[in-house]
């Protein structure tokens, strides 16, 4: 598939010289071979693995990421909201498919019409629902959810068994699912993981006991790495399929998929003493030449990242002098003089040394998660490479 749209681009990389002033590259390769990676782990535990492509894939792209992992492996897909699922259906997606936060308006008739597995956490939700798939005729896929301990979503402990109970007795719904989110996989040998696996097993003893017989899912990423006895029926690796760790200490062989990179505009040679950028932050101690890269904080570069942040342009770090701004950035190239239109690249791989995305989030006090998902924004164009099949 090699097509061009709106900020999306299809096929084969472009040369330095046509750079956008804005660009994440996804590769799918990458995305394929991640996903390869986390359903063999759920494959050795008998359990299928749901690829999470909400946030528009956190920021990747939902419709080229889900077909990327329904490719290598990936049987299920999981999104925030129907929203997210009606729009992976239009694009001629037919697999499994779970939405699991919306709002009490949100109309469920679509979801039962797209044969979307929806998630129930109250006996209000749950007559929603059934209302909806009774107004059409059709049966709606719930998946329960419980509360374990993350404390958001979730039906309290206290009204797990009236809540089963309706959800066997009510003819319009088929439950499928029964499902919890774990607060603390991040930290393996943290003592809410084991607590939480006791409630999934205890509410999971309940719905047994009403005659369900539901599939379980509470692995996130990092409980698809390092728990294999939470795998249960099915995984949900979210952050971890692009190529992000979630449990840093130990080693994967995950390949970051997103690459931010931008392109040189302009350089300056300016003597020592001159000072660069809003507020004067930094001033050269040496003649040298700036380089001026489009792009700031309103394509998703933090502007708590100013004075901390380093770029990789012509093979090197280079760091960003000044603050960032709005539209631009400087960097600091000494005394080479990059060519207009070289690359310049924000957060990659980090092969070779280049900067990454856990790097800024390191560097912030954030997560990856939120840089990657912050790539999204409208002067930011999204290309693809390692397409293949997709």
């Amino acid at each position: 598939m090699r097509k061009a749209f709106d900020h999306v681009l299809w096929g084969d990389p472009v040369s330095a010289a046509s750079l956008p002033r804005a660009e994440a590259v996804v590769d799918l390769a990458a995305v394929r071979h991640n996903v390869r990676l986390l359903a063999s782990r759920a494959a050795a535990s008998g359990s299928e693995t749901m690829v999470v492509v909400k946030a528009d894939a956190y920021g990747h792209g939902a419709v080229p990421v889900a077909r990327a992992a329904l490719d290598a492996g990936a049987t299920w897909l999981g999104v925030a909201s129907l929203d997210e699922a009606l729009a992976l259906r239009e694009a001629g997606i037919t697999s499994r498919l779970l939405s699991w936060l919306d709002t009490p308006d949100v109309d469920f008739t679509a979801a039962v019409r797209s044969d979307i597995d929806v998630s129930v956490s109250s006996a209000g939700e749950l007559t929603r629902v059934a209302d909806a798939a009774g107004e059409i005729g059709r049966r709606a896929r719930i998946h329960l959810k419980i509360d374990t301990g993350l404390s958001r979503n979730g039906c309290p402990a206290e009204r797990w068994p009236g809540l089963v109970k309706a959800a066997s007795a009510e003819e319009n719904v088929e439950v499928v699912g029964l499902w919890s989110h774990l607060a603390c996989a991040d930290e393996p040998g943290h003592p809410s993981i084991d607590t939480q696996a006791r409630r999934f097993a205890a509410a999971y003893d309940v719905a047994r006991e009403a005659g369900l017989s539901p599939l379980r899912h509470l692995a996130n990423s990092a409980a698809t790495l390092t728990r294999p006895d939470l795998h249960f029926d099915l995984v949900r690796p979210g952050i971890a399929v692009y190529g992000l760790n979630p449990v840093p200490q130990q080693e994967e062989d995950l390949r970051p998929a997103m690459t931010f990179r931008s392109s040189v505009v302009l350089t300056k040679r300016v003597s020592a003493g001159e000072s660069v950028s809003y507020g004067h932050t930094w001033t050269a101690a040496r003649d040298t030449t700036l380089a001026l890269v489009p792009v700031g904080y309103a394509d998703g570069v933090p502007r708590t990242l100013s004075g901390r942040m380093s770029v990789w342009l012509g093979g090197v770090r280079r760091p960003v002098a000044g603050r960032v701004c709005m539209d631009q950035l400087v960097v600091d190239c000494g005394d080479d003089e990059p060519e207009l239109g070289a690359e310049v690249v924000l957060f990659g791989t980090g092969e070779g040394g280049m900067p990454t995305a856990t790097e800024w989030a390191d560097t912030i006090g954030t997560i990856d998660y939120e840089i990657v998902t912050g790539m999204y924004r409208p002067r930011v164009r999204r290309r693809y490479v390692g397409v293949d099949s997709v």
